[in-house]
């Protein structure tokens, strides 16, 4: 990668900030105040039915309480002549194709995915586009990657190398409704902000060699991607899950201070010591990632 360095921290804009939420944007926020890049939040925000603009100005609210800053923040939506770029661009290669197969249809393939969904069989290949191309296709769309391995390791030690194509399946770019996924919006969109570095949560690294692969069919750079410890929370049986919004934004502020929320998911993280108290900018100076602890920790 060349020039000025980039992150960004995008969390859906789906509900209020969460633990979760708050110790990745930290992790985010930390990485790259650290290395003096540029910071963007990018607020993803294309799925109507689970996004608002309400939830977003929420979201950024808990982040601000919390005590994290952004140079620039940016509404995934207001970006789709980019995504719909992106897809002349991938159709001119003839690589998108119609495939109608639906969850149910897809789940009765009987195949995982390395993220934890069910892998696609390519079946569609092939397919053309309407005479009128991609743009008056009413089913949903795939995009035909090439075949191969692609070989990737992130900074935390993590083998992200798969063969995309034969391990998940070509993937949905645009679903029936005509939203673009979130694979293809978040390639197209950190390519076109220049993101160098990319810190996120483990639960990710699967569909990595999946955006690498987009990368590069688009002629986008590959960022660097660090990924990091989840926060997990009981839920009512006692099973451990990903913290998605149990304990939400409204709650946590009623529950704790800055400064104590901040200090609490810090130590989970290895950062400080257990029982301290402290702001975001605090934790800059002895900042690593040696530091971070890599098992996930419950919280709550």
């Amino acid at each position: 990668m060349t020039g000025s360095p980039v992150s960004r921290f995008a969390p859906t804009a789906s509900g209020r900030a969460h633990p979760g939420t708050l110790l990745a944007g930290l992790l985010a926020w930390l990485d790259a105040r650290r290395r003096g890049a540029r910071l963007v939040l990018r607020l993803e925000d294309l799925d109507p039915e689970r996004c608002s603009r309400a939830h977003g100005v929420g979201l950024l609210d808990d982040l601000a309480w919390f005590g994290l800053d952004w140079d620039a923040v940016e509404w995934q939506s207001e970006h789709g002549a980019g995504h719909a770029a992106a897809l002349d661009a991938l159709a001119a290669q003839g690589r998108l194709y119609p495939c109608a197969l639906s969850r149910r249809e897809l789940a009765a393939l009987g195949r995982r995915a390395p993220d934890g969904g069910w892998a696609y069989d390519n079946r569609g290949r092939g397919r053309p586009l309407p005479s009128g191309g991609w743009r008056a296709c009413r089913e949903p769309l795939r995009c035909r990657l090439d075949d191969g391995v692609v070989s990737l390791r992130d900074g935390s030690g993590i083998d992200l190398s798969q063969d995309p194509a034969l391990a998940a399946g070509d993937p949905l770019v645009r679903r029936r409704d005509g939203i673009v996924a979130y694979v293809l919006a978040a390639v197209v969109d950190d390519g076109r902000l220049g993101v160098d570095r990319v810190v996120r949560g483990r639960d990710l690294a699967a569909g990595t060699a999946v955006q690498v692969a987009l990368q590069r069919l688009l002629g986008l750079a590959t960022p660097a991607y660090h990924h990091h410890l989840l926060v997990l929370e009981r839920g009512a049986a006692g099973k451990l899950s990903k913290s998605h919004g149990a304990i939400g934004g409204a709650a946590l502020r009623e529950a704790y201070a800055p400064e104590r929320l901040c200090g609490e998911l810090a130590a989970a993280a290895g950062l400080i010591a257990p029982g301290s108290t402290c702001r975001p900018r605090d934790l800059l100076t002895d900042f690593a990632w040696q530091r971070v602890r890599t098992d996930d920790v419950v919280f709550g």
